[in-house]
């Protein structure tokens, strides 16, 4: 705890020296920065409907269009976005594989990604979508209303849930002027990528297209030795293209259709001759919104995801000849019907029933192609929530009814003795604020939530005698899970202490009963198994601060202590241990500078402390505290009325350190990249 409190000190000390170095000009207030109005941000996704802040009762974060512009990414993650937020351990193993992070002291499948509400997976559409679609990103701590479903993905580590909270991707619908955005990039890796973007109008037809080439040479990530053990450089390549429609019927902001379509292509290598991968993911989202009257408005969405992903297997340490081509296959049909009513001077009262088919398939080809996992799920909600502003209280309240069917036609290449299963839950959530002042705020929330266990996760994608067998890297099957529920609470201040300085601090209570985790079953090769673990309890508190010191210069800062532990009495070796990528200690500081000469400046520290791989003590690594220190410079060239040219230099880890990570990953260390934007 004293080398983290050191670490973000010295961290400190290290950001104000750089900012010193070029922060030695007079400034007049607005000459640069700007002197811009404070505004109560508005947010959505806490009721489904437009909301100030004060206004509802969960803890609601946003990032603007130039705060997601402004941060970098070395694993060009959207979860690398959430790194700098209180009660977020962002994990990302590498360019080519997911998050194996934590939120609110619980791995982060307990936190949903959504985009513009429908959700979509937390580990691969984070490495898919392009933040240049959306408007904001609105993240919310906290156990989430019961307005939002679980999401079956079913791969990785299984179902979803937003016990600890969820993050919404919001796209772009209303356009008010044209514009095209153009960027070349070069960076650490050989790495190059282009980018293009441009937004329009027609009438009422509103519109944005954009894409995205990158190509690199990419590096070893793994350490040495471990089942990665690279022979060469890894080399990917990504594609993206995704366009955005809305139409609006009149006059209305209200009342409109609107369609989003994205797909990545996804291809390369893992550094041996028989290492290729290929994958493609396709999100697509429909959304119509109509206004009955006044009071009620109706809202409807539907979409589909589909997951492709195939990669090879060698005969690695025996020697380098392929051995197999494996494969998922995965098609998920989110949809949501909802109606809003409006009564009273201050209630909001929403009702809805939302649904999810998917497929889940995975295969190995060796002479022919063999079908280890077909399963389908399917998953139907109903809820109903009030929300109602009383003088300086705001209170909310719902409940929904959940029930998820699944169907197993192989598992673990054999026909299964159970050929089905199904569970139902009666869930609740509620929460009430109470604005003190308008500067002064108390919020707290509760609510719980139901997981079952992930097809893969019962099935796996080994087989059980493949258990320790050289060569073969995946999942082993575990069709004795049991179901899991949750409970989540928390408790929050906000506080404006000046117009410029916002200040805030959270606790959090999240409980599990027999937690699905996934543990390390062997490290070379790489095996891992989904197991109960028990009871888990997650407790923690979050402060941060948020200052605008003047027109020209902002910080922020904030630190999260997590203590979360298993019990398993039943198992001795699970029995009493930390839940795995939760770490104690997080910290985080950040700062950025608009400086003479059209130049900004951003700079960030990111602390975290260490972490375990598992929740079986004799068969678990540890991974020791880190520090990462990231940095940004921006100038603009030209700036004309109708264009402006920039250049920037975005550097990341720029201590060089080249910390381990689970799954024998290891960050690549120091890496730069430069480029120009073109906006006109």
């Amino acid at each position: 705890m004293k080398r983290g409190f050191v670490l973000l000190v010295s961290g400190a000390a290290f950001l104000l020296s750089l900012f010193s170095v070029v922060v030695c000009a007079q400034t007049t207030p607005g000459q640069y920065g700007g002197e811009t109005a404070e505004m109560e941000a508005i947010v959505v996704t806490a009721s489904k409907a437009p909301k100030a802040k004060s206004d509802v009762t969960q803890a609601v974060d946003t990032l603007t269009e130039e705060e997601i512009d402004t941060y970098l990414g070395s694993k060009r993650n959207i979860q690398e976005l959430l790194m700098y937020q209180p009660g977020f351990f962002i994990d990302v193993l590498s360019r080519n594989d997911a998050n194996w992070g934590s939120v609110g002291g619980l791995p982060h499948k307990y936190s949903t990604f959504m985009l513009d509400g429908l959700p979509i997976d937390s580990f691969v559409d984070p490495q898919s979508l392009d933040p240049w679609a959306f408007q904001r990103i609105e993240i919310q701590r906290g156990p989430a209303s019961v307005l939002y479903p679980n999401y079956l993905f079913m791969d990785f580590a299984g179902n979803e849930t937003p016990l600890a909270g969820t993050v919404n991707l919001i796209l772009r619908d209303r356009i008010d002027n044209p514009m095209t955005k153009l960027s070349a990039e070069y960076g650490s890796y050989n790495t190059i990528n282009g980018r293009f973007y441009h937004q329009n109008k027609v009438g009422n037809f509103h519109f944005f297209l954009g894409g995205q080439y990158e190509q690199s040479d990419y590096t070893n990530y793994g350490t040495d030795p471990s089942w990665l053990n690279m022979i060469d450089d890894p080399e990917y390549r990504k594609i993206r293209l995704y366009g955005h429609g809305t139409y609006f019927f009149g006059n209305s902001d209200e009342h409109k259709l609107s369609v989003f379509a994205h797909n990545t292509w996804h291809d390369g290598d893992a550094g041996r001759p028989n290492r290729d991968f290929e994958h493609q993911y396709t999100t697509l989202n429909a959304d119509y919104q109509v206004p009955i009257s006044p009071c009620v408005m109706a809202r409807a969405k539907v979409g589909y995801r589909n997951y492709d992903r195939t990669w090879e297997e060698d005969n690695f340490p025996a020697n380098l000849a392929l051995r197999e081509e494996d494969g998922v296959k995965q098609e998920i049909v989110p949809g949501d019907f909802s109606v809003s009513f409006k009564h009273l001077d201050g209630g909001l009262f929403t009702a809805g029933t939302d649904f999810q088919v998917a497929t889940y398939k995975t295969f190995a080809e060796v002479t022919r192609k063999v079908t280890g996992n077909d399963a389908t799920a399917s998953q139907n909600g109903v809820y109903v929530q009030e929300e109602y502003k009383w003088k300086d209280w705001v209170f909310r309240a719902g409940g929904r009814y959940n029930y998820t069917h699944h169907d197993y036609d192989r598992i673990g290449g054999v026909v299964p003795g159970v050929d089905d299963a199904s569970w139902d839950k009666l869930l609740w959530s509620a929460g009430v604020r109470y604005n003190v002042l308008e500067s002064l705020s108390f919020y707290s929330n509760a609510g719980t939530s139901f997981v079952v266990p992930g097809i893969k996760s019962i099935g796996g994608t080994l087989k059980p005698e493949d258990e320790g067998v050289p060569g073969k890297n995946g999942q082993l099957p575990n069709p004795d899970l049991k179901p899991e529920s949750g409970l989540g609470w928390d408790f929050g201040i906000d506080y404006r202490a000046t117009k410029r300085l916002s200040l805030g601090a959270r606790v959090f209570l999240n409980k599990v009963d027999d937690q699905i985790v996934d543990i390390v079953v062997s490290r070379d090769p790489s095996q891992s198994k989904s197991v109960n673990a028990g009871k888990t309890t997650a407790y923690g508190v979050e402060i941060e601060a948020k200052h605008r010191l003047n027109s020209w210069l902002q910080w922020f800062a904030n630190y999260t202590y997590t203590n979360s532990n298993v019990e398993n009495p039943t198992n001795p070796d699970q029995d009493d241990v930390e839940v795995p990528f939760v770490p104690e200690h997080m910290g985080n500081i950040g700062f950025q500078a608009f400086l003479p000469y059209d130049i900004m400046a951003a700079a960030w520290l990111h602390v975290a402390g260490e972490i375990f791989d598992s929740t079986s003590k004799s068969n678990r690594n540890g991974f020791t505290h880190y520090e990462l220190i990231n940095a940004k410079i921006q100038k603009a060239l030209v700036k004309k009325e109708a264009y402006k040219l920039d250049c920037y230099l975005d550097l990341y880890n720029i201590t060089n350190n080249k910390f381990t990570m689970p799954w024998q990953f290891q960050d690549p260390g120091f890496a730069a990249s430069g480029g120009l934007k073109f906006v006109f």
